[in-house]
């Protein structure tokens, strides 16, 4: 395999990404090149690089007075005939590009045009982590987060997500709970010798479908809340009444309430304690939101040298680094829209324009 060299242009290093598969659990390959060129940089130390896994991380230590984490996944979802990557009409066309492998390039490439570099202002962390397309047990940034809390610290930390190249600061939260009507089988010809679960579960979903959305405003973000319902299901036979409805509830909430704050919010609006015996109720996933923290110094500078910012609508790892106390934004290439779909696609010209910004806020000494 052709080493990576990250110093080439951010577009071909993109290329160079996407031609390396690396679906979710099958990120070795891409980790192996990516530490290895790491290490090949002249003025890093290999004390200044650590693998976990198959997650890789550098930073550099010039005591330069502020921290910039650039953080991005090496995984992809499964590969759809998309790869290798093709270039069509200054469009870069394959699995990844936009979510998130040219924001990861253009992270690789800063890192390693500038970690040596006069005229870098901020220090920089570099992590490229395995598993963020699957379950949260697997991310890992959340295991670095936990083994090595450090290398998450700093005054600000960018996630390469695919955000148009505008800023979309902080995240929701969301939790996902699990309501079961439970009812007694019975022939349809005689139902009324059972107890229909999935006529007994509709005032529930007639509860969730009234559910007016909470808006906020936070550091001028705005954010939307959402409570929906994402899967329901009851059958056993088309001759028989279901003993079990299941319905499940995903919640998305602002970064201004808790975990706590938003599951009670949640069971309280359902009434849940008004229900009966024959209704049980299971939490079954809950991640918190990340506040945008845009008041506090780094986030201000990254704001005037881009210029464009909004609110995050959906969950992202930036929310690893609330508890830290550490402000994070997502910035990257690529339009959202197009994010594991088969024809994932991204404007080279959007990948160098994002790789531009960043350079410029990596070489402007704070005001």
């Amino acid at each position: 395999m052709t080493p990576l060299d990250l110093t080439s242009d951010p577009v071909s290093l993109t290329a160079a990404l996407v031609d390396i598969p690396s679906p979710s659990h099958h990120e070795k390959q891409l980790a192996d090149l990516v530490e290895a060129a790491l290490r090949r940089l002249p003025g890093l130390p290999d004390s200044q690089i650590i693998r976990r896994g198959n997650t890789v991380a550098a930073a550099t230590r010039r005591g330069l007075g502020r921290r910039v984490i650039l953080a991005g996944h090496l995984d992809t979802v499964p590969l759809a005939g998309n790869v290798p990557h093709q270039l069509i009409d200054d469009v870069l066309h394959g699995c990844g590009t936009v979510d998130m492998k040219s924001g990861l390039a253009v992270y690789l490439h800063l890192f390693a045009l500038l970690a040596d570099a006069p005229d870098l202002t901020s220090d920089l962390t570099l992590i490229a982590y395995e598993a963020e397309e699957v379950e949260s047990r697997f991310n890992g940034l959340g295991h670095l987060a936990v083994s090595d809390p450090e290398w998450l610290r700093g005054d600000l930390a960018l996630l390469g997500e695919p955000s148009n190249g505008i800023i979309e600061a902080g995240c929701q939260g969301t939790l996902r709970l699990r309501v079961t009507a439970h009812g007694a089988r019975a022939h349809s010809a005689r139902a009324w010798l059972g107890e229909n679960a999935a006529h007994r579960i509709g005032p529930v979903i007639a509860r969730i479908a009234d559910y007016e959305a909470r808006r906020v405003d936070i550091d001028g973000c705005h954010y939307r809340e959402g409570l929906n319902v994402v899967q329901l299901e009851s059958f056993v036979a088309t001759n028989t009444i279901p003993d079990k409805a299941h319905v499940l509830v995903n919640f998305r909430f602002a970064p201004d309430r808790t975990e706590d704050e938003a599951l009670d919010h949640v069971l309280r609006y359902l009434a849940i304690d008004n229900l009966d015996d024959g209704f049980t109720v299971t939490l079954e996933d809950s991640m918190p939101g990340a506040l945008p923290g845009l008041q506090q110094s780094a986030a201000a500078a990254l704001i005037e040298s881009v210029g464009e910012v909004r609110a995050k609508l959906g969950w992202t790892d930036v929310a690893r680094f609330a508890p830290l106390g550490v402000p994070a934004v997502n910035f990257g290439p690529g339009d959202p829209a197009f994010a594991h779909r088969v024809e994932e696609q991204v404007p080279v010209a959007q990948i160098t324009h994002v790789a531009s910004q960043l350079r410029n806020f990596l070489t402007t000494r704070p005001s």
